[in-house]
């Protein structure tokens, strides 16, 4: 691995020192900091960059949206370019950069700062992923919305702006950001010098969810696992009412289903999904609240919207989500959870697959290659990663684990915690490992 020890500017101290032999007074900050006074005069600078804006910042900060013009085609890149959104939070010039990849889109409010960031007291640059919310090209080729294209733009742009942060550099993020974040090390290993890695999931044979079915069935208490069975079966029992109010309510906000197929089929749909959606952003505390047999109809139809979220099956919401979609049904591969409890109830075979969520016209074709590639690589030669999840959080059920050849590398779990682990969470003992590992690799 190449030297990362930071240079760190010394011209403060060498203006001060030269001010106290002169006889004359301390030199003012804003004459000595320069580096972080002309900041987006440099950002600026940086070729293919753009500041879109510059918003108000916490104090100590500045913040800007900037986009980075990228290739659709990392192979071939004069065939044409998109930008890429980003947020830049600048705390110093002399401090590290986390990189955080969201995975997604990064959405109109500027994120806050990631876990790493605040415990390194670092510079921050959230990431839009290819093909989410603005960094879409147009017209929209999906054969390079692909794991290594995505790197691929990460690699770009770290390299870029390690013209302007000359310090060690951090690469986080959550979930679907996690994986991506992984994915950026496999093929740019050297990129950065250390990466958090928060409740990713590492579905190596996409065949076999039979590791989320058997971890579902652990979590809560059995009344608690039983009280969501019989909630879903109540639904299904109860489907022409609730078919029929979710296809009134669709309609009267104006949303379709032509993606999905039909209200009916969204509806089992979101039933079937209920386990992970319950775990993984809630806890046993919500089990209280699951509706029983003599619920009425309204109570029933409102606990499945509050979990599975009705609204997401529809084109309106799909169409956001689509890349996400793709990348499942093409890369990432995606859990589908067994019901024999809803034996009988249930009319949609084959509904829980990628397909149901991608119009026909888009082509899938699965690579199950691609993730034993990564899951390969970690075992064998990732270093400087460390893993997050939360010991109730389904997608903990399929782990990144690490292998021989994992160097400087850890896998955390925070108790009792979905899918929003934090380093924060973990035993104490190994929130301090966790946090020693990461300042270490960030020479703080």
């Amino acid at each position: 691995m190449r030297n990362t020890t930071p240079r760190r500017p010394r011209k403060t101290l060498l203006l001060a020192a030269l001010a106290c032999l002169l006889g004359a007074g301390p030199v003012h900050p804003a004459r000595a900091h320069t580096a972080d006074d002309d900041i987006r005069a440099r950002v600026e600078a940086v070729p293919g960059m753009r500041v879109i804006e510059e918003e108000s910042a916490p104090p100590g900060y500045r913040s800007f949206t900037l986009g980075f013009r990228q290739p659709v085609d990392h192979r071939h890149p004069a065939a044409g370019t998109f930008e890429q959104k980003l947020r830049l939070l600048h705390r110093s010039a002399e401090r590290p950069v986390v990189v955080y990849n969201s995975g997604y889109a990064l959405g109109k409010a500027a994120p806050g700062r990631t876990e790493p960031a605040e415990l390194l007291d670092g510079n921050q640059l959230s990431v839009e992923h290819r093909f989410f919310g603005d960094s879409r090209p147009s017209p929209v080729d999906w054969s390079k919305l692909d794991i290594w294209q995505a790197a691929s733009d990460q690699h770009d742009l770290v390299q870029a702006l390690k013209k302007v942060y000359r310090t060690p550099w951090i690469s986080t993020g959550g979930s679907k950001g996690g994986m991506a974040t992984v994915y950026h090390r496999r093929f740019y290993p050297h990129d950065v010098d250390g990466s958090v890695v928060y409740s990713a999931p590492d579905n190596v044979d996409d065949r076999d969810d039979s590791a989320y079915d058997a971890f579902v069935e652990r979590l809560g208490t059995p009344a608690c696992r039983e009280a969501l069975k019989s909630a879903q079966r109540e639904v299904l029992t109860r489907r022409e009412a609730m078919a029929a109010r979710y296809a009134r309510w669709a309609e009267g906000a104006g949303l379709t289903f032509r993606t999905v197929g039909s209200a009916d089929r969204a509806l089992e749909l979101a039933v079937l999904r209920v386990p992970l959606m319950f775990w993984e952003y809630g806890d046993e505390s919500r089990c209280a609240k699951v509706p029983g047999p003599s619920a009425p109809d309204d109570d029933v139809y409102a606990w499945l919207d509050d979990v599975s979220g009705l609204k997401l099956y529809t084109d309106q919401s799909l169409e956001a989500y689509q890349p996400y979609f793709y990348q499942l049904g093409t890369q990432l591969g995606y859990a589908q959870f067994a019901a024999p409890h809803l034996a009988g109830l249930l009319r949609h075979p084959g509904v829980q697959e990628v397909r149901t969520y991608v119009p026909r016209d888009v082509p899938l074709r699965f690579q199950p290659q691609a993730m034993n590639d990564v899951d390969q690589w970690v075992r064998r030669h990732g270093s400087r990663l460390l893993f997050v999840y939360g010991g109730n959080d389904p997608a903990s059920a399929e782990p990144f684990r690490l292998g021989g050849g994992s160097r400087d590398s850890a896998v955390f779990v925070a108790p009792a915690t979905n899918h929003r682990a934090r380093i924060a969470g973990l035993r104490p003992e190994d929130a301090a490992r966790a946090t020693a590992s990461l300042r270490r690799w960030a020479s703080r």
